[in-house]
């Protein structure tokens, strides 16, 4: 798959974009930065991108670059755990609701019609107005903002499943309902479910930063890319490279996840993939 990826010109983009960014993240989550990205030093406040301070210094002195890596980890940590959780519980509602049928999807897919009659943002702040603002409340937010779109494109091509021969000739041989569902649907919905995480991810992304944006997800003195963005909006002329290196980051990384998507929705299509050998 790999490979495959690779010899796709989306994907090679995409995937080096993540690549850069997952080890920004994991650098900055394990403290491997050039500055302590949570050290203040007033006399070195707004200085310009320098040797010393690659991407500058902001209004307390810290270093920019320091807290971009820590802001990318944050980002990334909540984008990742929302989109792990959404498309767990996703897949599992989807799966059921078109397995079982009846009362249950009912029941499933109008509660997935009423989470979906929010406009996304707004379903979020209720959930954060409810439990308090922080990361992991915007990992619980995101997550039930988007299990809907899980479990529709779960649901549809499963009720298509379910009525095939191969379905049919399992029960036949003894096959029990969760083994059909594990080894015989899930394995035929890897496809959809795989392009939709990737642009998920993206999303998730940008739903994370304006919830940081409006400060209601990672709280100061941490760092987040929204956070990061809100700290720098009255500072855009006298400091224009904390609002410039943030936004940045945040238009790169979501270029990277919907490249990487798009690759995979490409490699994943048999016609396509035979196509790119």
């Amino acid at each position: 798959m790999l490979r495959t990826i690779f010899k796709h010109p989306s994907g090679r983009i995409g995937l080096t974009i993540i690549g850069i960014f997952v080890l920004a993240a994991l650098l900055g989550k394990l403290g491997i930065t050039p500055h302590d990205p949570l050290m203040q030093d007033r006399l070195a406040r707004l200085q310009g991108p320098s040797a010393q301070h690659l991407f500058g210094t902001d209004l307390f002195g810290r270093d920019v670059f320091s807290r971009l890596m820590m802001g990318i980890g944050q980002s990334f940590v909540v984008a990742f755990f929302s989109v792990a959780a959404a498309s767990l519980f996703g897949t599992v509602l989807g799966l059921t609701a078109a397995w079982f049928g009846g009362f249950w999807d009912g029941t499933v897919m109008r509660l997935m019609d009423v989470l979906l009659a929010f406009p996304a943002i707004l379903l979020a702040l209720l959930i954060i107005a409810i439990f308090g603002p922080s990361g992991w409340t915007s990992v619980l937010a995101i997550a039930i903002v988007y299990t809907p779109i899980f479990t529709r494109v779960v649901r549809g091509p499963a009720l298509s499943l379910k009525t095939r021969d191969f379905v049919d000739a399992a029960r036949t041989f003894g096959s029990g309902r969760g083994y059909i569902m594990t080894r015989h649907l899930m394995l035929n919905l890897v496809a959809p479910l795989s392009v939709q995480i990737t642009l998920a991810l993206a999303w998730a992304l940008l739903t994370e930063a304006g919830l940081s944006f409006l400060g209601l997800g990672t709280q100061p003195p941490y760092a987040s890319l929204g956070l990061m963005l809100a700290d720098a909006r009255n500072l855009m002329e006298m400091a224009p490279w904390l609002l410039f290196f943030p936004a940045a980051t945040v238009m790169f990384a979501v270029l990277g996840f919907n490249l990487l998507g798009d690759a995979m929705r490409d490699i994943l299509d048999p016609k396509t993939r035979r196509a790119l050998g």
